[in-house]
């Protein structure tokens, strides 16, 4: 099974043979690549019962869990890398998310959608309608998403919480693409933080 191009880009940049915790993790799919290919020590927090017991049945190491609020019992850096792939726009409060994984993880990785793609932008102003894309498959009624983060949303809220942005890969159309007008031409944006 091949890895969504943001899990890809997070697979290739954690060092091999180390300790990480995916909050988020969904089916285990990163952690599973990263075991594999990577001998790393990869635990997992979920919020869906099904999920956690799809990767749990696979024999990954998953805990259900809040990360709004189970985070708080790691220790600090007990992780050398903190994942939260295409999960911060549903966290309750994303900045103090954000301090959470520098504190438990050396470094962070974090994916979302970004909010200020040209093609939600577009739904908005001609359709007058919340958009339903690729990077957004579902009717406002129906996300998960709570806020509507950006590209530059993220790097200001990086810099407001003394995070270094270490290293950012974008995505349209399951491609990357280079950093430029990113805020307007990403689907999706991945950041290297840390502090």
């Amino acid at each position: 099974m091949s890895l969504r191009p943001d899990l890809a880009a997070i697979a290739a940049h954690v060092a091999p043979g180390s300790r990480v915790l995916d909050i988020g993790c969904g089916d285990g799919a990163l952690m599973a690549e990263l075991e594999a290919a990577s001998g790393c020590d990869a635990r997992g927090m979920e919020l869906d019962g099904a999920l956690v017991e799809r990767c749990v049945s696979r024999g990954l190491s998953v805990v259900q869990g809040d990360a709004n609020l189970d985070l708080a019992e790691y220790p600090d850096k007990a992780f050398d890398y903190a994942i939260l792939s295409q999960t911060l726009q549903t966290a309750t409060r994303p900045d103090l998310m954000l301090d959470e994984l520098l504190r438990v993880g050396r470094r962070a990785f974090v994916s979302f959608p970004n909010f200020a793609h040209w093609r939600t932008r577009a739904a908005l102003m001609f359709g007058g309608r919340m958009p339903v894309t690729r990077a957004l498959p579902v009717s406002w009624y129906e996300t998960q998403n709570i806020h509507h983060v950006t590209v530059e949303d993220f790097r200001d809220l990086a810099r407001l919480k003394g995070a270094r942005i270490e290293r950012a890969w974008f995505f349209s159309n399951e491609k990357q693409i280079g950093a430029p007008a990113a805020n307007w031409r990403a689907e999706f944006a991945v950041f290297e933080l840390s502090r």
